[in-house]
């Protein structure tokens, strides 16, 4: 998966479309995404211990990775790789051609 926390991605599909947000937590082997104001959703809470209150929390839900594209100068762009001459491999803008 080319996308990882802590990356500023857009949404390009979906209810949410257009929208822009950091990426909190990726789930690899889902192949899905936790993006920050994104997919949000209302779960209703019941009091667990007396005196505590119940109520309606909002908390975002996952959405797949390939609905989303990473943001590189405000404009969303595909992502590479490059290997360097010593063997590091780096993330790479398609658009630019420069290290993300």
């Amino acid at each position: 998966m080319k996308v990882r926390e802590g990356d500023r991605v857009i949404v390009l599909r979906g209810k949410d479309r257009g929208t822009e947000g950091v990426v909190i937590k990726a789930m690899p082997k889902a192949q899905k995404l936790l993006v920050e104001g994104v997919n949000v959703q209302k779960h209703h809470e019941k009091p667990r211990q007396q005196g505590q209150p119940g109520g309606i929390r909002e908390a975002e839900g996952p959405i797949h990775v390939s609905n989303v594209a990473l943001v590189e100068g405000g404009t969303p762009t595909r992502v590479g790789y490059r290997v360097s001459d010593d063997g590091i491999k780096t993330r790479i803008s398609r658009k630019s051609g420069g290290e993300l």
